[in-house]
């Protein structure tokens, strides 16, 4: 018998829309979120080791997000009742220092797998049952900026979710890129110049603040 198979929303995207009940009431997404940064995860199952020490994360790092106007939506296929019973039993757990925690961003009820299925979260060669941990981060104008996906296995690293907000705040705030494993205050990388001409103005610059490796790697310094 052939297998199911689901598309997957691409980087550049409008993220596709839908209408769901959360445990903090219906949302409209990403309609309802016009204006900020959203980090949209997806997790196997409720009552999970690995998904309940990265909802204890996620939660202690909200107000990180928060202030870097980004906001958290969760997702599995589980029920709203699982969800909340889940969520109130990890507030009495404690865990790589975490304790008493509170789950305050919406987890979204996918039992049918309406929302899964939109974003390619239920991979077959994984589980035809559950999500796998995909994670979508969705700019202001409702765009897909970027997708990380992991094995059911395999938790989240939360500072590099963190890092990519950060590096695509400043990317389009300054109009440049940024190199491997930037981090904020490290220089960042002038766009590539688009003619000959151009190219040997940057080379031969004298502006302090920017420094050629070759006519096609520039970078500029940050102000420390």
């Amino acid at each position: 018998m052939e297998q199911e198979t689901y598309a997957m929303p691409l980087i550049g995207e409008a993220a596709p829309s839908f209408k769901a009940v959360t445990t903090q009431g219906e949302i409209n997404f990403p309609e309802d979120y016009k204006g900020k940064w959203v980090i949209l995860f997806s997790h196997p199952a409720d009552f999970t080791p690995v998904c309940t020490t990265e909802f204890m994360t996620f939660a202690s790092m909200a107000e990180e997000f928060r202030s870097l106007n980004t906001e958290l939506v969760g997702l599995s296929v589980d029920s709203l009742y699982a969800h909340i019973a889940w969520l109130r039993k990890i507030q009495e757990l404690e865990w790589n220092g975490m304790k008493n925690v509170e789950v305050h961003f919406p987890l979204i009820e996918d039992i049918k797998m309406d929302v899964a299925k939109k974003y390619g979260m239920i991979q077959p060669g994984q589980s035809n049952t559950q999500a796998v941990r995909a994670v979508f981060v969705v700019d202001p104008q409702g765009k897909i900026r970027t997708i990380l996906y992991y094995p059911l296995s395999m938790g989240r690293n939360f500072d590099e979710i963190k890092r990519i907000i950060l590096a695509l705040q400043k990317a389009d705030a300054d109009g440049v890129a940024t190199p491997a494993d930037w981090r904020p205050g490290d220089d960042v990388i002038i766009p590539t110049p688009g003619s000959c001409g151009t190219a040997k103005e940057r080379v031969e610059s004298k502006d302090p603040d920017q420094y050629c490796l070759d006519w096609f790697m520039c970078f500029k310094r940050e102000k420390k």
